[in-house]
């Protein structure tokens, strides 16, 4: 099984928007064949609090345009690692440094990774 078609617009959306704050290091796996609860993991962090709360925003604003609402959200008080979950993704919002120590993207390196549009890169070297 696959991602969905709508999960990868969501995908797409997460990763635009979070590109657009400058997020560093996006990623997004294709986890439907592991996980029942969900299909893609989006993550990207940020080199601090703030950022990583505006990231959070612009996804939230820009995923609520195409008509998602999250269905939870943690971790936002602390600004350190947000994970927002629209049940079809979840998305990580790390700080730098809990990306690094948390490396999710080992505990998911098998899966699939799924292709970002043109528009997304990191936030460095803009």
């Amino acid at each position: 099984m696959t991602a969905t078609e709508h999960a990868l617009e969501l995908v797409h959306a997460a990763a635009s928007a979070a590109s657009d704050k400058l997020a560093e290091n996006i990623l997004a796996f294709d986890v439907s064949d592991q996980l029942v609860i969900t299909d893609a993991f989006v993550l990207c962090s940020a080199s601090n609090e703030r950022q990583v709360k505006s990231i959070v925003d612009e996804i939230e604003d820009k995923l609520r345009e195409i008509g998602a609402k999250p269905v939870r959200r943690e971790g936002e008080r602390d600004g350190r690692w947000v994970l927002i979950d629209y049940a079809e993704i979840v998305v990580h919002v790390q700080h730098t440094e809990e990306r690094e120590f948390y490396a999710l993207e080992r505990l998911w390196r098998d899966c699939p990774v799924i292709p970002m549009p043109a528009d997304v890169t990191s936030g460095r070297g803009r």
